[in-house]
């Protein structure tokens, strides 16, 4: 091992926004105090209870990915593992997720976007 992964950092418009979203999924503490990374209004963390850490970096005139459209590709996409698919799709709609793919009914996954525009799997356990 050369490296240990710090956090996955997230490019959105408004960092406040996307953090809350995450913490309403994961649960955890936005902006907790840590000596690796300055917090600012163009920067926000969120400290999950399981230690992983998730970071959001404001970009100027941010273009979100397009599911399955290459001119502007996912690039990477987090995979959530949840027990109940049915109630958590509810749930994660409601908090401003949008739906990308239902799949047909026989999968064990569902893909959403998030406010922000970047895709996330519900996968289930």
């Amino acid at each position: 091992m050369i490296a240990k992964l710090q956090c996955v950092v997230l490019d959105c418009a408004d960092v406040v926004e996307l953090s809350r979203f995450y913490q309403s999924l994961l649960g955890g503490v936005v902006n907790r105090p840590d000596p690796r990374w300055s917090l600012g209004e163009g920067w926000a963390t969120l400290h999950t209870d399981d230690g992983f850490v998730l970071a959001f970096q404001r970009v100027e005139d941010h273009r979100p990915p397009r599911w399955a459209d290459s001119a502007r590709p996912q690039q990477f996409h987090l995979d959530l593992g949840v027990e109940d698919l049915e109630r958590t799709q509810k749930d994660v709609l409601e908090r401003g997720a949008t739906l990308l793919d239902a799949g047909d009914g026989k999968r064990s996954r569902r893909i959403f976007a998030d406010p922000a525009g970047h895709p996330f799997c519900l996968v289930r356990d």
